[in-house]
């Protein structure tokens, strides 16, 4: 297994600081970080989970989800273990809670695989890939080179220096905003509220692409207010960022029911009131899934699951009337 050295550090006594999230874990030696991906090893802090792999699939990109993002393609996408929250409904808490076997994939193991295999890019995702850093970033250097496109599937949980030396080789991140109130991050997810939002605020202030996606959960933000509230808040960032509205159902410690079908229909149509690109997953609500132009109401890309169809959109542009989709389109 490569050694490689954790980029973001400082020394406190006999204790090194890991800044790579706002955790910033302090270790000792032989000590292992929240995130199952920083060691203590001879007095330097290392990337323990360089390289190392817990699934790897090709998916379609609407699956991550990146409905704005080349439409209707496949992308590689591969994730390791461990995550930077423990959020009680975590839906894939089996790698990012604990640990399952992992394979070393090479980077240029990694270029080759994304090469044969139909593949637009490569998806960072499946657990918390930001805590991947060190492989992310090298890998991603080598995959924009070849041309790939770099996307990212994050709860965005991430320091301000960490982020911005990595942006610049990421071209789309889906980042998850699980709520918009701050006691939701403290007490269900272990995290700050605060952090997620500069992430979502500088990431498209240095015009990397980013969808969001808000899973409503039930007996906890699912409430209509909040729904207003969390759009509000985007809006004022960029109207056109697309916002994934996904159903929860129970996993790990959290049983509550389903979110109701009425609630995320409701929510679906108080988003559409401040966001132009709104849509509804883990649940089959008949023209949610679709994008259409904010300007005419032309449907532009038609989804039915992962089955798509571009009807009426050049370049990312409407075909009818002209206007920007927000779409990440590479010949």
């Amino acid at each position: 297994m490569k050694t490689v050295q954790v980029p973001f550090f400082r020394k406190e006594g006999n204790r090194i600081v890991c800044e790579i999230c706002p955790r910033e874990c302090k270790l000792g030696e032989g000590q292992v970080g929240f995130c199952q991906g920083r060691e203590v090893r001879d007095s330097i802090l290392i990337a323990s989970n360089y390289g190392q792999v817990a699934t790897i699939a090709v998916d379609p990109i609407e699956k991550k989800p990146l409905y704005h993002v080349m439409p209707g393609s496949s992308i590689l996408s591969l994730g390791p273990n461990g995550c930077s929250l423990n959020c009680d409904f975590c839906q894939n808490w089996q790698i990012s809670q604990d640990t399952v076997p992992t394979r070393e994939i090479t980077i240029a193991e990694l270029v080759r695989i994304a090469a044969t295999g139909g593949s637009v890019g490569v998806a960072y995702t499946y657990s918390e890939p930001l805590m991947w850093y060190e492989y992310l970033r090298d890998s991603a250097t080598v995959l924009k080179e070849k041309g790939f496109i770099v996307a990212v599937v994050t709860n965005g949980y991430i320091n301000e220096k960490p982020l911005r030396d990595i942006l610049p080789k990421i071209d789309a991140m889906n980042i998850d905003l699980k709520s918009i109130d701050p006691e939701f991050y403290r007490k269900l997810c272990g995290g700050n509220l605060e952090d997620v939002q500069r992430t979502i605020q500088i990431s498209h202030q240095e015009g990397c692409h980013i969808e969001i996606t808000h899973l409503i959960v039930t007996g906890h933000n699912d409430k209509i207010d909040k729904i207003k509230q969390l759009t509000q808040w985007i809006a004022s960032i960029d109207k056109d960022i697309p916002l994934h509205l996904s159903r929860y159902f129970p996993h790990y410690k959290y049983l509550q029911p389903p979110t109701s079908s009425a609630f995320m229909k409701e929510a679906y149509q108080v988003a559409r009131e401040f966001l132009n690109f709104v849509y509804v997953g883990n649940i089959s609500m008949e023209g949610t899934s679709d994008t259409v132009c904010p300007e005419c109401k032309t449907v532009a890309v038609q989804r039915n699951g992962y089955y798509v169809k571009v009807m009426e959109m050049t370049q990312g542009r409407c075909t009818q009337c002209g206007k920007s989709l927000n779409m990440l389109i590479k010949t």
